[in-house]
């Protein structure tokens, strides 16, 4: 008897199940190893930012070597995690609101690192609303233009090209940073631009799920999953003052924010080959806040 596969995409017409990865799961070979990032060649977006960097370093100390993408050009950092963690590391200078500096960009990696799979794509950068309520002098239509452009049409671009990359080789995994403001609306602050465009950061993320499952045959071997962190202890929040900060700890039922560092975790296991059946999944990590 067999069962046809009806979510394919129009060049594959699955007649039986797929076989699951079973020589990955050899009794004799340790679990722990799934976890491993040795050998992989990993690419993080915002890689200057604190949540990047912490994803940078952690990615370093499970042996990857890393390709670090911000606005902000920073050959220091590469030089510091080459250093530190016995790895290869290259940074580039890239605005991913501009669609050819994204494409041009991933060409460029695929040269400096020719013979190596891309096996990791962490689209991280991402800015954040500081203007308040929608009615404030300061929430301009270009401030909001701006904030999407970035946290929407950045991980569009990169999506895209890195999903080129990803068929071309047969694998990757793809994860994207979305927020716990996806699923909520913020006290007391007001920030509806930064909520609604991490809302479409995380549904991008399950779409793609199913359009790039497909892009190999067998199915399966492209993967895009997503990360929502919570209040965390960075430049993106500084600017808010400590009482108003101080709500949102109120809020969270471990009763802080978190360290960069705490959210790092998430993103290792998700690219990881112990993720081998998460697609389009999202991890919040937010200290509890969505529960209550």
């Amino acid at each position: 008897m067999t069962f046809k596969v009806s979510l394919t995409a129009p060049a594959e017409q699955a007649e039986d199940p797929l076989q699951p990865p079973t020589e990955q799961y050899n009794k004799k070979k340790p679990f722990l190893d799934l976890f491993s990032q040795k050998n992989k060649l990993v690419v993080i977006t915002g890689a200057s930012g604190a949540i990047g960097g912490a994803i940078c370093e952690g990615f370093a100390s499970a042996g990857a070597d890393l390709c670090l993408l911000d606005y902000q050009y920073d050959p220091k950092r590469e030089q510091q995690l080459m250093e530190e963690f016995d790895i290869k590391a290259k940074a580039y200078q890239v605005d991913i609101t501009d669609a050819d500096e994204v494409r041009r960009c991933i060409n460029s990696i695929r040269e400096d690192f020719q013979g190596r799979d891309i096996d990791s794509f962490i689209a991280n950068a991402g800015i954040a609303w500081t203007a308040g309520s929608i009615l404030n002098e300061a929430a301009t239509p270009e401030t909001w233009k701006r904030v999407m452009d970035v946290n929407v049409q950045g991980t569009y671009h990169c999506s895209k090209y890195i999903a080129e990359v990803f068929k071309s080789q047969g694998h990757g995994s793809m994860v994207l940073t979305a927020s716990m403001s996806s699923y909520i609306s913020n006290v007391p602050n007001y920030q509806t631009c930064y909520n609604a465009s991490k809302a479409a950061v995380r549904h991008m993320a399950k779409g793609f799920a199913v359009e790039f499952a497909h892009l190999t045959k067998p199915a399966g071997k492209i993967r895009c999953n997503s990360v929502s962190p919570g209040y965390t202890d960075t430049i993106l929040s500084s600017f808010v003052p400590v009482e108003q900060r101080a709500q949102w700890w109120g809020l969270t039922p471990v009763g802080r924010e978190a360290l960069p560092q705490e959210i790092v975790g998430a993103y290792l296991y998700l690219a990881s080959d112990a993720a081998s059946f998460t697609n389009g999944a999202d991890i919040v990590v937010d200290g509890g806040y969505t529960c209550v």
